[in-house]
């Protein structure tokens, strides 16, 4: 077969198309998108309720405050320090999900297991997982992370998230990306 330059350019086009298809994933918000392939969640491309990390605090103050507004979702919002965290209202035992604020920008997002039924995808079954060996499944390895008698702790800084599993209390926490 005879190369031409066009043929050439052709190729480069397509493995440039192909490498920022993959640097630019798509967005996955936390109570809305269905995602099923682990690899493709970055920390950089997760929202809840459409707050990222980087956000000033005032977008996520103004985002959650138009939460408590929509009285159908049932969500009640408290700031406290740096936290402002998200209350299921109809069992209030304790924060389901929040963000923290340090230098007037949100650095962490989280959710728990009381936000599991308003997640989707892959984060809900973790979310409702037994055991740490389940959440490997769905994840995959962790990079590093401890495991005791009380828990353990599956870190995937790569991806810029870390799952801390007490039994039945699960957290996943998004930062940046490390």
């Amino acid at each position: 077969m005879h190369k031409t330059p066009h043929h050439l350019a052709l190729i480069v086009f397509i493995g440039l198309l192909s490498i920022s298809t993959f640097a630019l994933a798509e967005p996955y918000e936390l109570s809305e998108h269905d995602v099923t392939e682990p690899k493709t969640i970055s920390s950089t491309t997760v929202s809840l309720f459409g707050v990222k990390l980087g956000d000033p605090e005032a977008k996520a103050v103004e985002a959650f405050e138009t939460l408590v507004n929509r009285k159908t979702l049932g969500i009640k919002v408290e700031q406290e320090a740096t936290f402002i965290f998200l209350l299921d209202q109809r069992k209030p035992t304790g924060p389901m999900a929040g963000v923290r604020i340090q230098d007037g920008k949100v650095d962490l997002l989280f959710i728990n297991n009381r936000f599991a039924h308003r997640t989707r995808g892959i984060f809900r079954n973790v979310l409702n997982s037994e055991s740490p060996d389940d959440i490997r499944k769905l994840l995959g390895k962790e990079e590093y992370g401890d495991e005791n008698v009380m828990g353990a702790i599956l870190a995937y800084d790569t991806q810029g998230f870390q799952v801390n599993y007490l039994g039945k209390d699960i957290n996943i926490e998004f930062a940046p990306t490390r």
